[in-house]
C-alpha cells in the first residue's frame, strides 16, 4: 500500500502567510501541520509515499527531505496547476501503479492518526473508503448522503443544499478501481476534477464505498481561525519540560514546554504554551494556547491565544489576542500623535476636555 499526500493548493484562505510560505508548514506547537500527517501514515504502516507538490514544491522538499526522518521512503510529484483532489491521483498513475492506497490531504489535522481505518481497509479492500465527520456548515465541505442501513448512497461536493451533515475528512482510501473513475469524470462547475465526483461514479457503477465517521478531532487548517483552534487542541496534551532558562523572577504555570536555549526573563508564562529553541522572554507575559516558535523575542509585551513564527518580534505591546504573525515580522507601537481639540464656540461657553 502507497500514500499521496497532496500539497499543491495555494493556500489562498492562509494570506499573506502564504504569499511567501506553503500553508503546509504552519507549525501546531511548533511543528508543521504536514508533520503530523507524515508520522500518522507512517504509524499506519506505509511507507511509500508520493507527495503532491506545486507552487511551494521547494519548501516542501526542503521541510520534509526523502522523508527517513518520519520512516517515509518519499517520491515528490510535480502538479502544475491544483485542478482538484481527483486530477492528484490522475498525475500521480505511473507512480501509483496497481497498488491500493490512502490519499491524505496535507493541512488537514486528525487526532489518534489512521492506523485503525487503514488496517481495515487492507482487511476488508472495498473499492473505497472515506472518512466522515458531523459539522455545523456543511455547504463549506465535501458531503455524504447513507442510507438507512448506513451506506453511502451519494456525495456531493459544497453543496448549496445538503442533504447530511456528514462532512468527508481529507482522508480517503482507494483500490486501484480510482483511476478508471477519475478518467471518467468530468470538471465541476468550479472548473476542477472533483474526488466527490470519481466516488459517485463508482457508487453508480455498483462499487463498494464504505465510509467511517470519526468521533475524534478533525480540522482543515485553511484558515487562521482553524489554525488557532488546532493549536489550542494539541498544546492540551503538551507534556510539560523546561530545557531552556528562566531566571528566579520569572513565573512559569501549568503545562509549558520551554525549548533547548530559550530564555525567560522577569516575564510570566501560563501554559499550555510552547516556547521555542533560541527564543527571548522578557518583561512579558505569554498567555495560554500560546505558540512561539525559535529564535523569536518577546519583549515588554502580552500576548495569548496566538501563533508567532520564527524570528519575529514583539516589543512594547499591551496586549495579542487570536493572532498569527509570520517569519520575520516585527510588531511594535504606533509613534504618538499630539493630540489637537479644534473649537467653534458660542460666547459664556463651558467645555470640559480631558487632559
Amino acid at each position: 500500500m502507497k500514500a499521496l499526500v497532496l500539497c499543491g493548493g495555494a493556500g489562498t484562505r492562509l494570506r499573506p502567510i502564504t504569499h511567501t510560505s506553503a500553508k503546509q508548514l504552519v507549525p501546531v506547537a511548533n511543528k508543521p501541520v504536514l508533520f503530523y500527517g507524515l508520522e500518522a501514515i507512517a504509524a499506519a504502516g506505509v511507507t511509500q509515499t508520493g507527495i503532491v507538490v506545486g507552487d511551494t514544491e521547494r519548501e516542501i522538499r526542503e521541510a520534509v527531505g526523502d522523508g527517513s526522518r518520519f520512516g517515509l521512503d518519499v517520491t515528490y510529484l510535480p502538479q502544475e496547476v491544483p485542478l482538484g483532489l481527483a486530477h492528484a491521483v490522475l498525475i500521480a498513475r505511473d507512480y501509483l501503479g496497481d497498488d491500493d492506497f490512502v490519499m491524505y490531504l496535507g493541512d488537514n489535522f486528525i487526532v489518534g492518526g489512521i492506523s485503525g481505518v487503514v488496517d481495515e481497509f487492507r482487511r476488508e479492500r472495498p473499492e473505497a473508503a472515506i472518512l466522515l465527520t458531523h459539522v455545523s456548515e456543511p455547504s463549506a465541505f465535501g458531503i455524504a448522503e447513507l442510507d438507512t442501513a448506513g451506506r453511502v448512497v451519494g456525495l456531493d461536493e459544497k453543496p448549496q443544499e445538503p442533504k447530511s451533515d456528514l462532512a468527508l475528512v481529507g482522508v480517503y482510501l482507494f483500490t486501484p478501481a480510482v483511476h478508471e473513475a477519475v478518467r471518467a469524470i468530468e470538471p465541476s462547475r468550479r472548473g476542477e476534477l472533483e474526488i466527490t465526483d470519481a466516488l459517485q461514479w463508482l457508487i453508480e457503477q455498483g462499487r463498494d464505498v464504505r465510509s467511517t465517521t470519526i468521533s475524534g478531532y478533525w480540522k482543515d487548517t485553511g484558515n487562521v481561525t482553524d489554525m488557532l483552534e488546532v493549536n489550542r487542541s494539541v498544546l492540551e496534551t503538551l507534556e510539560p519540560r523546561i530545557d531552556g532558562s528562566v531566571d528566579e523572577a520569572s513565573e512559569i504555570i501549568g503545562r509549558v514546554r520551554i525549548e533547548d536555549g530559550a530564555k525567560v526573563f522577569t516575564s510570566r508564562v501560563v501554559g499550555p504554551a510552547v516556547i521555542g529553541a533560541g527564543t527571548v522572554i522578557a518583561d512579558s507575559y505569554v498567555g495560554p494556547f500560546t505558540s512561539i516558535a525559535e529564535d523569536c523575542r518577546i519583549e515588554e509585551s502580552e500576548i495569548e491565544y496566538s501563533i508567532v513564527l520564527s524570528r519575529a518580534s514583539i516589543v512594547g505591546m499591551r496586549r495579542i489576542e487570536v493572532s498569527l504573525i509570520g517569519h520575520h515580522v516585527e510588531v511594535t507601537p504606533a509613534p504618538r500623535t499630539p493630540s489637537v481639540h479644534r473649537l467653534v464656540l458660542g460666547d459664556h461657553s463651558k467645555v470640559q476636555i480631558p487632559s
